[in-house]
């Protein structure tokens, strides 16, 4: 495990775009980029660390990091094929230069922003949660009676981005994607989620609508698992869920269905859920 002393600790929250680190630093990263550049990101991210544990050897360092999947997650290999592929099939260490010193422990992002809602956020109080993350990509956990449910691999035990929908797969409807190509579709204007957030804020009905078809997308895959697993409070993560408001009515709507469900809520913290699940993973 890693060490107690958060003085000796590091956390690395690895996105596809930035890696966020628990001391407030955000290092932009290019998940499509070649192994170099990848590199040279991650050794930006954590060199001071490594070095500062190379000079106290006598002392306990750690770094632990949230990553999505496929990784292998016991041994810190990346097997991913739509961003980090340059890198697929070499290890974290090595790529970014981790002297043996420091001890290393990694964990699903998924289901690490689960924990830290669970631990100290909404999901305290419930003895079934489950958690959807709308970003780039789509996300899903769940924490049932005292344990998130993972795969033998560490990824969550249900998966949801893949499923076949319409003429393609959820991913390609509930995501940053998904809501900007519906919009281009019914405007003829390329924009970015966030821009289109802001109109739907302002009146703007394409843009509401984007939201609605998102929301109820949603609520359309995710109400059967919700159903056979009893689940009592669902929560929204990821930077599209900043603008839930948005998709609320839809969602609700989607999820009436559900006898078992007490709560639909965000995360309550945006900034540190996922800091706060991976140190609690990682005791």
């Amino acid at each position: 495990m890693l060490s107690s002393n958060m003085e000796d600790t590091l956390l690395l929250d690895v996105g596809g775009t930035f890696i966020k680190t628990s001391d407030g630093r955000e290092i932009p990263v290019d998940s499509n980029a070649d192994i170099t550049s990848i590199a040279d990101s991650f050794t930006s991210a954590i060199g001071d660390f490594c070095r500062k544990a190379s000079s106290a050897p006598s002392i306990r360092h750690g770094i632990g990091v949230a990553i999505p999947g496929p990784f292998d997650y016991s041994h810190g290999i990346f097997l991913m094929t739509h961003k980090y592929a340059s890198v697929k099939g070499m290890d974290f260490r090595t790529i970014a230069e981790i002297p043996e010193c420091v001890e290393l422990r990694f964990a699903h992002d998924v289901n690490c922003m689960l924990a830290g809602e669970i631990s100290c956020g909404n999901g305290q109080g419930f003895d079934r949660v489950a958690l959807v993350t709308l970003g780039t990509g789509l996300g899903f956990s769940m924490y049932i009676d005292g344990r998130i449910l993972k795969k033998e691999s560490g990824s969550p035990l249900v998966s949801i981005f893949s499923l076949p929908y319409k003429d393609g797969v959820l991913e390609d409807y509930a995501s940053k994607r998904g809501i900007m190509n519906y919009y281009v579709s019914k405007v003829g204007e390329t924009v970015s989620v966030k821009e289109i957030a802001e109109r739907a804020y302002l009146g703007d009905r394409a843009a509401q609508a984007a939201f609605d078809m998102a929301g109820s997308v949603v609520a359309e895959t995710v109400a059967t698992i919700l159903k056979d697993y009893g689940i009592e409070c669902l929560l929204f993560g990821g930077q599209i869920s900043r603008s839930f408001s948005l998709m609320e009515s839809a969602v609700r709507d989607g999820l009436a269905g559900v006898p078992s469900l007490k709560s639909v809520n965000i995360i309550s913290d945006f900034s540190n859920a996922t800091f706060k699940g991976l140190e609690t993973l990682m005791r």
